[in-house]
């Protein structure tokens, strides 16, 4: 696979070590079980897959050639590039400018930019409208759109079921500029419906047999479907593709439920399936697969709590503490600062959308035993960042660098 060049501010020599050997023992990638950090009275137990993916490490190296290649021009990010506090941060320091939020709230207008200024497609890729409205001012896009491969590859399988007749269903939060971007390029060839959960499936498939109506339709999923879509028509073939963020058990397993509410509802075979139902499987992003994939083989580890490292915002990243939080307790945080004391740490409710102030988070015992994984726009720097500030509450950070030295120069490493 293709290296990047990322800035050394997000690597880490630690992680690098240890996934540089966990690569060389299991190029195949079959084995996801943890690593052990054996620190005497702290144990850590990293995923097997973590941190920046392709995606990931590809727009980062975009964005800060364009910044260096570019001196004394104006430079604009869409929104933000991934979601990831400290990079975005880090690119503003450097000079780039912020168009929209997360959510597509104007912060800049487009009519204040010209054809000499340079603007950055973000990671998650964008709608053809606002794609069109930079080309008609003369911008130049296509050098600087760091539009992960996967999501284009997602785009690209909605043309191809689209033309062959298949309506398109997305699996993905509504308000991501991902969900949007997806949407936008799946509904120009198709009629298209988001929907958010298995809860919106299983209403959507009592359009397709019938037992809710246009009407119906029209208020349930309003501000989610493309123009003229009519759900008695339109949803007599379909196919479902998903945000590449989103855990990929669940667009599984709406995909599996849509398509036995066709097989019922049409009375098809195994066979004939594919008369109703469009095969999509190749569209979930195998980061996000192997990411969810290691917590869940890192969750038969006997371990007191989880660490999982990442910008709130960020829908990877949430996905991986709900996946933890279901075993034990499981605290979201965005860098060791949020790690007040051996005592107090201030993590992130997805939920609720708030940050909570917890006591006695650490366990008291020895050796203490935690999971720690990341989503896959945290760099490494910040993991490391992250287990360092842990050992110091046991005093065993003098040990880390001992096991640097041994990942370094020893022929293979102990995975447990």
């Amino acid at each position: 696979m293709k290296q990047f060049n990322v800035p050394i501010i997000y690597r880490s020599p630690l992680i690098s070590a240890i996934k540089q050997k966990r690569k060389q023992q299991d190029k195949m990638k079959k084995d996801f079980s943890p690593t052990l950090l054996n620190l005497g009275d702290l144990h850590i137990y990293l995923a097997r897959h973590f941190g920046f993916c392709y995606g990931v490490e590809n727009a980062i190296e975009i964005a800060f050639r364009t910044v260096d290649e570019n001196p004394g021009k104006r430079i604009f990010l869409l929104s933000e590039m991934i979601h990831n506090p400290h990079v975005n941060e880090d690119l503003q320091e450097r000079g780039v400018q912020f168009l929209q939020d997360t959510h597509g709230k104007q912060l800049l207008p487009f009519e204040s930019l010209t054809a000499d200024d340079i603007v950055i497609t973000p990671a998650f890729g964008t709608t053809l409208h606002i794609e069109k409205k930079l080309n008609d001012i003369g911008l130049e896009t296509k050098s600087f759109n760091t539009t992960c491969p996967f999501v284009e590859k997602v785009w690209n399988r909605s043309e191809q079921i689209a033309r062959r007749g298949y309506s398109i269903v997305i699996h993905g939060k509504p308000r991501h500029e991902e969900t949007r971007a997806t949407f936008s390029h799946s509904a120009v060839n198709a009629p298209a419906v988001v929907v958010n959960d298995m809860k919106e499936a299983v209403e959507l498939g009592k359009y397709i047999t019938g037992e809710k109506n246009e009407a119906q339709f029209v208020q349930e999923f309003e501000g989610r479907f493309s123009e003229g879509f009519d759900p008695v028509k339109d949803l007599q073939r379909i196919g479902v593709v998903n945000q590449t963020t989103m855990l990929a058990s669940d667009t599984q397993a709406i995909a599996d439920f849509l398509k036995q509410v066709m097989i019922q509802h049409y009375g098809l075979t195994e066979a004939n399936t594919a008369e109703r139902f469009a095969d999509t499987r190749d569209t979930l992003c195998y980061a996000t697969n192997d990411n969810q994939t290691a917590v869940s083989g890192m969750l038969d580890t006997d371990a007191d709590i989880a660490l999982v490292i990442g910008g709130y915002n960020s829908s990877n990243t949430s996905h991986l503490v709900e996946l933890c939080e279901a075993k034990l307790p499981a605290y979201f945080i965005s860098s060791e600062s949020k790690i007040q004391s051996r005592e107090k740490i201030l993590h992130y409710n997805f939920h609720t959308k708030e940050e909570i102030l917890t006591t006695g988070f650490l366990p008291k015992h020895n050796p203490a035993k935690l999971l720690i994984t990341s989503g896959a726009s945290c760099p490494d720097a910040l993991v490391e960042n992250v287990i360092r500030k842990v050992a110091s509450f046991y005093n065993v950070e003098d040990k880390i660098e001992a096991l640097i030295n041994e990942w370094t120069s020893a022929p293979s490493l102990s995975a447990q």
